[in-house]
């Protein structure tokens, strides 16, 4: 397993994979830890997890450094990242408790409660694009419920997967209560099928989900997925024009425009399409590009080469098939990852920017004669996630 900085294509480490003897281990372990784990009470894992949230703000620049290492983060947005880690393990320090008390429902019965049990060990696979933020959100409210946490973070990631262990681990938690595994795609199957393993959620591709979820089932076990997104955005005739292209511009580029639930499409009103679209690429063509170390740098690379490839063959599909590339679109000759702000317009039913989910900074322009065609573009879509609408009454546009 290697970590390959996407600025520059070099490898700066290498991780040998957890063998299934230590796999197994760490299945026993974290299943042992549970045992004792879910006796604590909330105000003990609640001060746990308020030292945690102090420890990543003292790591918060090494941490985001690290990102931008790994996964091309520029500095700015990892250090976001790592606050917003510490922000949710504050949340459900505080409010775990209160969520899961014991509830009373009316039935035919003289007395029916729920009441909310932890499981055991949950099995989490997760994504690099939010390398810290996407296991934290998932971590803190099944470790604050009593379950523990079995990881299996992306490869290119894997410093930033074991850095996440080692906070836990020097905020005082019980070793086996959170554990990194170092594992790939094969080794997943065997893990879920394990009676020790009582959950499992994944954050990813549509594929993957499928796979995951199917094994999953096939063993009876929950499941959660989060899968892809190719988020709409309407921009009505009375929106500010001016404002929604800026917010636009900031919800397709952050992360690298690589974000499940960033604005993909926009869908903008006949009257009001020329005025958007210059303000667009004024926006987009604004941002620096480069080093993810640099302070000014609003877009670093993407996370790998392959990545950056499959996008620029996205547009180049849609390029073939009739639409418009009005800024970007063009690789650089370098060794790194890199893919500038790109706007296709023209976009049409049955183009990759129209019908998959571009994970990168490409923005896909739909026009749009009235309200109801709008509403049809944005629903003609298999991904969810969400949306937005840029509109000066609020009433209509909800």
């Amino acid at each position: 397993m290697k970590s390959i900085n996407p600025a520059n294509g070099v490898t700066f480490k290498e991780y040998e994979k957890s063998t299934d003897q230590k796999i197994s281990d760490s299945i026993d372990e974290s299943h042992k830890a549970f045992q004792e784990w879910k006796q604590l009470s909330f105000e003990e894992r609640s001060n746990l997890f308020l030292k945690l949230k102090e420890t990543l703000k003292e790591r918060a620049m090494p941490l985001a450094q690290l990102m931008a290492d790994e996964m091309g983060k520029p500095i700015a947005e990892g250090k976001s990242e790592i606050e917003k880690c510490a922000w949710v393990c504050e949340y459900y320090a505080n409010s775990a408790e209160d969520f899961l008390k014991p509830q009373t429902v009316r039935t035919d019965y003289t007395k029916s409660e729920v009441h909310f049990s932890p499981i055991g060990s949950v099995l989490a696979i997760m994504p690099w694009n939010y390398p810290f933020w996407q296991v934290f959100r998932f971590a803190a409210p099944n470790l604050m419920a009593g379950n523990t946490a079995l990881l299996k973070h992306a490869s290119n990631v894997t410093g930033c997967a074991l850095e996440i262990e080692r906070l836990f681990l020097d905020s005082g938690f019980p070793r086996g209560v959170f554990t990194t595994l170092l594992i790939d795609k094969e080794q997943i199957q065997k893990i879920i099928e394990n009676p020790k393993v009582r959950a499992v959620t994944l954050t990813g591709s549509t594929k993957a989900g499928k796979s995951v979820a199917k094994i999953a089932g096939e063993n009876l076990k929950k499941t959660v997925l989060e899968l892809g997104g190719s988020d709409p955005y309407l921009v009505l005739s009375d929106a500010n024009i001016k404002l929604a292209a800026k917010k636009s511009a900031q919800s397709r580029l952050l992360n690298g425009g690589q974000s499940c639930i960033s604005a993909k499409r926009f869908i903008v009103m006949s009257d009001v399409y020329d005025q958007f679209l210059e303000e667009l690429k004024n926006e987009m063509s604004s941002k620096k590009l480069g080093d993810p170390h640099e302070p000014e740098t609003d877009l670093g690379p993407m996370a790998r080469i392959d990545l950056r490839d499959e996008l620029h063959q996205q547009v180049q599909d849609s390029i073939s098939q009739g639409a418009k590339c009005i800024l970007g679109g063009e690789v650089e000759n370098n060794d790194g990852a890199f893919y500038p702000p790109t706007i296709l317009t023209e976009v049409e039913k049955g183009m990759p920017a129209y019908s998959e989910e571009l994970f990168g900074p490409v923005a896909a322009v739909i026009r749009v004669s009235s309200i109801d065609e709008a509403i049809e573009v944005a629903n003609d879509t298999s991904y969810g996630l969400g949306g937005g609408i840029f509109s000066q009454d609020t009433e209509a546009a909800q």
